[in-house]
């Protein structure tokens, strides 16, 4: 004999408590597929987390959620967003990376409160310019993982912005209105295809990473040396051929990646960088080292290999005396 379980109805999100009294809702992996439109009776919600569902639209009664500052929906199906959510003024945090979204409309820029947006791992193939009226963002601004081919030169608005991350699309170039990022710690933009980076990137005083690797950069920008904060250089997978003398104003630098260049030469300037411990010379074309390399105090680690035709300076033993690891 067998037994048949009765399938459970589903329970109103709002049964046990009055929605009016709710202020964070998390639905994170319920397997939903959408949402009621009851919803909007959570007049008080602050917080509503519906990550990792397969929801493919959210109901328009969301608009009614006026309170709401924190909507992250990542890891769903969604194509668009109804318009109500673009007049929820007080959000200061938006997730909606990794769905399925092509465009965005410009009212996104009537958002001026937010403070974060990740719309990373979708299928973005432009932004709207009016991205650049959410000033107030101190936060993170995601985007990659997308198709952009360009970022628009509003995008330099944004002067309260710490971390912007673009990487992994198909820029062949950056505004010089990035330059305008005055307070970006963090800027990443790795797997794209630029070929040269801008001057005004200079401009970038409190800048402390920027991660260019896996493009196409035959050069970088003299200005880069004006970057007295930055800390971690990573260059690797491009088709450099030398590095700029101003490389060596770099004080505070602490690591540089400059392996699978094309590097020729390095400039005698890379002997100032008294505060770098880790530099990776892998894969280049190197032959000849500058004597000033012997006099990086803080260097912990150096990696030669695959320079098929460098010549070992003796100098190297001293390093190695003095704790750094040097491989060859």
């Amino acid at each position: 004999m067998t037994t048949s379980k009765s399938v459970p109805q589903e329970r109103d999100i709002t049964e046990t408590t009055p929605p009016h009294r709710i202020s964070t809702l998390n639905l994170t992996g319920q397997q939903l597929t959408e949402l009621p439109e009851g919803l909007g009776a959570m007049t008080n919600l602050r917080e509503l987390w519906l990550d990792q569902n397969q929801l493919t639209v959210l109901p328009h009664s969301i608009g009614q959620l006026t309170h709401l500052e924190t909507l992250s929906a990542y890891y769903n199906q969604l194509t668009t967003l109804p318009n109500a959510v673009w007049q929820l003024t007080q959000l200061r945090v938006l997730n909606i990376s990794v769905n399925r979204f092509s465009t965005l409309p410009d009212e996104i820029g009537n958002l001026t409160n937010l403070d974060m947006l990740d719309l990373g791992h979708n299928q973005l193939t432009e932004l709207p310019t009016t991205l650049g009226n959410l000033v107030n963002m101190t936060g993170f601004l995601y985007l990659s993982d997308n198709q952009l081919t360009r970022v628009p030169e509003t995008v330099g608005n944004l002067s309260k912005l710490a971390y912007l991350n673009i990487s992994e699309n198909q820029l062949t170039s950056l505004p010089a209105t990035i330059g305008n990022l005055a307070s970006l710690v963090e800027l990443r933009l790795y797997h794209n295809q630029l070929s040269t980076l801008p001057d005004s990137l200079g401009n970038l005083n409190h800048l402390r990473e920027l991660h260019v690797h896996h493009n196409q950069l035959t050069t970088l920008p003299e200005r880069i040396g004006h970057l007295g904060q930055l800390r971690k250089l990573i260059l690797t997978n491009n088709n450099l051929t030398e590095l700029p003398e101003s490389i060596g104003t770099l004080s505070k630098i602490t690591e540089l990646d400059c392996r699978n260049n094309r590097l020729t030469k390095l400039p005698d300037t890379l002997g100032n960088l008294n505060q770098l411990a880790y530099l990776d010379l892998r894969a280049n074309q190197l032959t000849t080292l500058p004597e000033s390399i012997q006099h990086l105090e803080r260097l912990e680690k150096l990696d030669l290999r695959w320079n098929k035709a460098l010549q070992l300076p003796g100098w190297l033993s001293q390093l190695e005396q003095r704790g750094c690891l040097v491989y060859v």
